[in-house]
């Protein structure tokens, strides 16, 4: 049985969280680059910009997986869209570790003389692109890929 239409409502619901999701994005960018905005005080990354980008990736991933709950409109859950969930999780865990890595005591400068190295960068970039991997797993099928992959021998 197909899923029903979406209601008004939930349509609603989708504008607000893409928004959410555009403001994430524009919070990371500035966490990433706050030269953009003029507001560049130091010449190393601090612990206030790395919390700004990591919260910005936060309300990207949020608002996107809440958004595609919202378009799954009560599909029974798959083992793609539960794979695609704890990837949406584990990608924003490791980039958070990666991030915070040096504050954490598992990265290789120690205080006072921190600093976002290259091992960093990758590990939030190949966070971000497990995350959004994730979200890809999540998003719902058309309703005849499913019956088309049963026949399938």
């Amino acid at each position: 049985m197909p899923p029903a239409p979406l209601r008004q409502s939930q349509k609603n619901w989708i504008r607000r969280l893409i928004a959410l999701a555009l403001v994430g994005v524009i919070a990371f960018i500035i966490g990433v680059d706050p030269d953009l905005v003029g507001m560049n005080l130091t010449p190393a990354v601090g612990i206030a910009q790395m919390g700004l980008w990591m919260t910005g990736l936060a309300m990207v991933l949020v608002g996107g997986y809440s958004a595609v709950r919202i378009v799954r409109n009560g599909r029974p859950s798959s083992l793609r869209a539960d794979i695609g969930t704890r990837l949406i999780a584990t990608g924003y865990v490791f980039s958070a570790v990666a991030t915070l890595a040096d504050y954490l005591g598992i990265g290789t400068q120690r205080f006072p003389n921190l600093s976002f190295g290259e091992v960093q960068v990758f590990g939030l970039v190949f966070g971000i692109i497990i995350s959004l991997l994730g979200l890809a797993l999540y998003w719902p099928r058309p309703i005849g890929a499913e019956i088309e992959d049963a026949d399938t021998p």
